[in-house]
């Protein structure tokens, strides 16, 4: 997509987990606990980061793949899963936090619709979101099991867009891993990705990410409402 900054637009999109909030130590806190019930050694937290973005199902395969070394079993994961959410449903609050500048930014926003496409369940998503007090400063909160297809697929977008009242050319996916920029880039709308979250520059800028910044305070500095 050709970029002319500032790109107007309407409605931001929001990855969650690296963009809008860090939520590594609790995710890897979830996760090890619920190896530990399972008699299975810990996870670094240093690689939560690598394997959040596609959901829980996915999450917690890569998690016992790399602490067992092999591809785990289907009752297995199933099995993990289940004590993960146990777990994460207790512990998802205890450290999560909004990035620095997060609050300030969406208030530079105030014109454009706001709303959260994210591959974590949705009502975990809602209850962080309104314990952080940022809950309804979104049109739309939209999880990985709100409908059937997530993230990279375009319809949680395109759903979202739905919700809000926006068309994809007046409309941008912000968030920190390629997942993000691909979905954006197959519903049709500009794509900025955010560096300091979980994943890194190289991984936006292979994706073809159509700006990148490293910070959510950027955002009002390159984009603008849309003249009507």
């Amino acid at each position: 997509m050709p970029v002319h900054i500032p790109f107007p637009c309407r409605l931001f999109l929001f990855d969650l987990d690296g963009t809008l909030i860090d939520s590594k130590s609790d995710i890897a806190r979830a996760l090890n606990l619920a190896l530990i019930r399972m008699d299975l050694p810990p996870l670094p937290i240093s690689k939560v980061g690598d394997f959040v973005g596609d959901g829980v199902q996915k999450l917690v395969q890569r998690t016992l793949r790399e602490v067992g070394g092999a591809e785990p079993e289907s009752e297995q994961v199933r099995i993990a899963v289940n004590f993960y959410q146990q777990e994460y449903e207790a512990h998802l609050l205890d450290s999560t936090h909004l990035y620095e500048g997060v609050k300030q930014a969406l208030d530079r926003l105030y014109w454009a619709s706001l709303a959260v496409v994210t591959n974590k369940p949705e009502h975990f998503s809602r209850r962080i979101l309104e314990g952080l007090g940022v809950g309804d400063r979104f049109c739309a909160i939209l999880g990985g099991d709100s409908i059937p297809q997530r993230k990279p697929d375009p319809a949680p977008l395109l759903k979202a867009m739905a919700q809000c009242g926006a068309a994809p050319s007046e409309t941008v996916m912000v968030g920190d891993s390629a997942v993000d920029v691909r979905a954006g880039k197959a519903a049709g709308v500009f794509t900025c990705g955010v560096t300091g979250g979980f994943r890194s520059r190289e991984e936006l800028e292979a994706a073809g990410c159509d700006l990148i910044v490293s910070s959510l305070s950027e955002l009002a500095d390159h984009f603008c409402p849309p003249i009507d």
